[in-house]
């Protein structure tokens, strides 16, 4: 009888990290997923789940688009030293098209682009899904509050009633 294998922990597809304040603090509008330039070590981070979107953007540099300041710490099992930055400029992955509606739309605008969650797709690739966002203000956030509040209260209300 064969043994059963151990389950490591590693995320094989699914969210890797995400940016959950991006939704209070700005309204999403056009979303791309990107694909996103990382080095073997930087995977594994990933997929173990170690990665922070919180204080993430993405912005452009030399007619591409680079992710700023994601968090993707060193992978500390590997045997291999490999050196490099937990928060250095990644670069993503976008058509030509996408660059430049991007830069079109910060430029002119105003909107800056949020990266709201690094995924790995079904592949096995991970993928950076980022949106183009406007700032909220504060009567704003106050009001996603309530509704949030309100959603939660109403299910409550037809959990106890059903």
């Amino acid at each position: 009888m064969a043994k059963a294998k151990k389950k490591s922990g590693l995320i094989s597809h699914g969210i890797a990290a995400q940016n959950r304040k991006a939704r209070f603090d700005y309204k999403i509008g056009e979303t791309f997923e990107a694909g996103l330039v990382l080095v073997g070590p930087e995977v594994k981070s990933l997929r173990a789940g170690r990665a922070a979107l919180s204080d993430a953007w993405a912005g452009e540099r030399d007619g591409e688009i680079y992710l700023f300041n994601a968090y993707i710490p060193e992978w500390q099992a590997g045997s291999v030293v490999a050196h490099f930055e937990p928060r250095r400029p990644r670069k993503l992955l976008l058509h030509k098209k996408q660059v430049a509606t991007l830069t079109g739309a910060t430029n002119r605008e105003g909107s800056t682009v949020v990266p709201l969650d690094i995924h790995f797709n079904e592949r096995g690739i991970a993928k950076v899904l980022i949106g183009m966002a406007e700032g909220k203000k504060q009567h704003d956030k106050r009001a996603t509050i309530a509704e949030r509040d309100w959603n939660r209260d109403k299910a409550r209300l037809m959990r106890d009633k059903g």
